[in-house]
């Protein structure tokens, strides 16, 4: 679990701002600490290079705008996220073995295989079948509790239990529960995707407060040895194309991969910098059917 909220200012802010010209310098200023203090903690957290986890960033942000955004060349792609054509082949090359052109060519199939539960006929829905589900909306801002994570989803379930059991207290009738995504598992390797587990919370609540001072007093620290304290965020609202998924956890994947590769590709429309996000409205506990909305930002 990524715990300490300054690795997870860096980390917002570096996905927020991929198509600008990052740095370390940059986001050490950004965060309000010292190049090598941060540069120390953010490997401690992360374990990774602040300058690492930028250039993968980039390069796997720009590669789901090439999945994503077919009507867009791949120049054009290429230069929202700072490279020259040249540049751009050879990142590219280096990260996925492939270039831009074959990566676009071979990523709808490649995009049908489940990296988790290794399934390999997926059911991937049509556009006309998609469309059904599928509305835009536009929704409010959502200040949230949240526990950010790094990994391959397969400890999702405890995950989510862990957290509930947390933060049971901050629990109400209005509470709704949320998973923020910030990487496409058919690109990002499964066990460096970054995911936050959520609960919506009222930002007056005078226990936040109280539970920040009694994490101090008790010296619960984060790996990087720095004091934790409750993460909270506002998840950004604003126009969104709305899946409404029911079923199992297991194709919760095929969903996300249909709404990507035929509904967003036929429409046009094109993703922004804000997350993406499912919002669970229903949970059996006993079968774990689900009901949930998979919320993909759209200009």
């Amino acid at each position: 679990m990524l715990e300490n909220q300054i690795i997870n200012k860096a980390i917002d802010y570096i996905f927020s701002h991929a198509g600008e010209e990052l740095s370390v310098e940059k986001i050490s200023d950004f965060c309000g600490y010292s190049k090598f203090y941060l540069e120390r903690l953010f490997k401690a957290e992360t374990g990774e290079s602040i300058y690492g986890f930028i250039k993968r960033c980039k390069v796997e942000l720009s590669a789901f705008r090439l999945k994503v955004e077919k009507d867009r060349s791949i120049t054009e792609i290429g230069g929202d996220y700072g490279y020259s054509p040249s540049n751009y082949a050879v990142l590219f090359r280096n990260h996925f073995n492939k270039t831009p052109a074959q990566f676009r060519k071979d990523i709808d199939e490649t995009s049908f295989y489940h990296p988790f539960f290794h399934i390999k006929d997926n059911e991937i829905e049509t556009y006309e079948e998609c469309c059904k589900k599928i509305r835009i909306e536009t929704l409010p801002d959502y200040f949230v509790l949240y526990e950010r994570h790094k990994g391959n989803y397969k400890t999702l379930e405890d995950d989510w239990c862990n957290f509930m059991k947390r933060y049971e207290g901050f629990y109400t009738e209005k509470s709704l529960f949320i998973e923020c995504t910030k990487n496409d598992p058919s690109i990002t390797n499964p066990d460096d995707c970054i995911y936050d587990i959520c609960m919506t919370v009222d930002p007056e609540d005078p226990r936040l407060k109280n539970a920040v001072q009694k994490t101090a007093a008790a010296g619960i620290t984060s790996r990087a040895g720095i004091p934790t304290v409750p993460n909270t965020m506002t998840i950004n609202g604003g126009k969104f194309a709305i899946y409404r998924y029911e079923g199992y956890p297991q194709q919760i994947y095929s969903a996300y991969q249909s709404f990507f590769c035929n509904w967003l590709a036929e429409t046009g429309n094109h993703v922004d910098s804000r997350m993406g996000f499912d919002i669970y409205r229903r949970i059996d506990k006993d079968t774990f059917y689900m009901e949930l909305d998979i919320c993909i930002p759209i200009v």
